[in-house]
C-alpha cells in the first residue's frame, strides 16, 4: 500500500515549517496514518506522525520546498546579485479549506512572508497546488505530464509578486530526506519526441534508489511557464543544478520532523538541489508576473514517455522513403541490364 501525505507549511495561519511531502510505502493495506496534531504544532514535533503498525513500513522519504532565491545580473566583477532569500518555513499560509476540491482531488496552499503585509507580496502570493490521481493518464495542460495512480502532481506558482530588480530570476531550493539504505540521484532522460511538450526534449527526475530498485521519485520536464493558460511560447527555461549532500539537520518542516525526528543520528540522509527558472534574460517574469512549474511525486519507477504514433509515422516515412527509392532504383537497373542482354544478337 502506497501512501502520500502532503502538508503545507501552515494551516489557517499557523506556521509549522516549510511545505513538504511525506511518502510512505507499507506492506499491508490495513496500515493507517496517525497524527498527533497538538505535538505536530508544538516546537518539538518529533514523533507526531507515524504509521500503524510500525513494522509495516517498507520505505519512507520526504521532499521539502525550503527556500526561494531571487537574483539578477550585476555589473562589475560580480556575475549575479542575490537578494535575501524567501524562507518558506517562515511563511504564513491560508487555510486549504477554501481551495479543496474533493471531486477533482485538488487543493492549493497559498501564502506569503509572515508579518510583512506589504513589500513584494502586497499584490501577489506564492502557492503550491496539489493534484491526486485515481488512474494512469496524462495531464491536459502543458507540460502534459504522464502520471500513474501512484503519483500526485505538485505545482509551484509565483503570481503577482513584485520582483526586487530588473530582469529578476528565481530559484527554488528542494531538500530530500531518505532512510538509511537509500540515496537520491538526479537523472536526465532525453527524447526526440516533443509531441506532448513542444520544444522540450528533456525530462528530469530525482529518484530515491536502493540497490536494484527505485523507491520513489520527483519528476519534471525541463520547463516552466509564464501564463495561467500555458502555450508553447510561454515556456521559461528550467535548469536543475547539482545535487549535493546537505550537512545539516532535518529540513525545517513539521511533517518531516514529526516522522523522522525521533530517529537516531545518522539514520537519515539529507540532500538538496536548486531548480532555476529563466535564461540569460529575466524579462519573462518581469512582463507577466507569473511563473508555474509542475512536478510529479510518486513511488516506483518514474513514468516514461514512449514514442507517439505520430512520431513513429514520421520516422517511418523519413527512413522508409530513401530505402524505397534505393530499392526501386536497383530494380530499374537490373531490368535495364536484362533488356539490353536480351536484345543482343550473336555473330555467326
Amino acid at each position: 500500500m502506497w501512501r502520500l501525505l502532503l502538508l503545507a507549511a501552515a494551516a489557517g495561519g499557523v506556521r509549522v515549517g516549510a511545505p513538504g511531502a511525506l511518502l510512505v510505502a507499507t506492506r499491508s493495506p490495513r496500515s493507517a496514518l496517525r497524527l498527533d496534531w497538538r505535538r505536530l504544532l508544538s516546537p518539538a514535533p518529533a514523533g507526531a506522525v507515524w504509521i500503524e503498525p510500525r513494522d509495516s513500513v517498507l520505505h519512507a522519504s520526504a521532499v521539502v520546498f525550503t527556500k526561494v532565491f531571487e537574483s539578477r545580473e550585476a555589473g562589475g566583477a560580480a556575475a549575479e546579485l542575490f537578494y535575501p532569500p524567501y524562507d518558506l518555513s517562515r511563511f504564513s499560509w491560508g487555510s486549504v479549506n477554501g481551495t479543496l476540491n474533493r471531486t477533482a482531488l485538488t487543493a492549493e496552499f497559498r501564502g506569503g512572508p509572515a508579518g510583512e503585509p506589504g513589500g513584494g507580496f502586497a499584490n501577489g502570493s506564492l502557492a503550491f497546488r496539489v493534484t491526486a490521481y485515481e488512474a494512469d493518464g496524462r495531464d491536459g495542460a502543458l507540460p502534459r505530464l504522464l502520471h500513474t495512480a501512484n503519483s500526485s502532481k505538485v505545482e509551484f506558482v509565483l503570481a503577482g509578486v513584485a520582483p526586487r530588480g530588473n530582469g529578476s530570476r528565481f530559484v527554488l531550493e528542494v531538500a530530500t530526506v531518505e532512510e538509511a539504505g537509500a540515496a537520491r540521484r538526479l537523472r536526465s532522460a532525453r527524447s526526440i519526441d516533443d509531441e506532448y511538450t513542444p520544444t522540450i526534449f528533456e525530462t528530469l527526475s530525482l529518484a530515491a534508489e536502493a540497490p536494484g530498485a527505485v523507491l520513489s521519485f520527483l519528476q519534471w520536464k525541463a520547463t516552466a511557464y509564464g501564463s495561467r493558460s500555458p502555450r508553447r511560447e510561454d515556456g521559461i527555461r528550467c535548469r536543475a543544478h547539482e545535487l549535493h549532500a546537505a550537512n545539516c539537520s532535518l529540513p525545517p518542516s513539521a511533517i518531516v520532523r514529526g516522522y523522522f525526528g525521533d530517529r537516531p543520528a545518522g539514520a537519515c540522509s539529507v540532500s538538496a538541489l536548486n531548480i532555476s527558472f529563466g535564461g540569460e534574460d529575466g524579462d519573462v517574469y518581469q512582463e507577466k508576473r507569473y511563473l508555474s512549474w509542475s512536478a510529479l511525486l510518486g513511488f516506483g519507477q518514474p513514468p516514461a514517455d514512449s514514442f507517439s504514433p505520430l512520431v513513429v509515422a514520421i520516422v517511418a516515412v523519413a527512413l522508409g522513403t530513401p530505402a524505397a527509392l534505393l530499392l526501386l532504383g536497383g530494380l530499374a537497373v537490373l531490368l535495364a541490364r536484362r533488356r539490353r542482354y536480351s536484345e543482343y544478337e550473336p555473330i555467326n
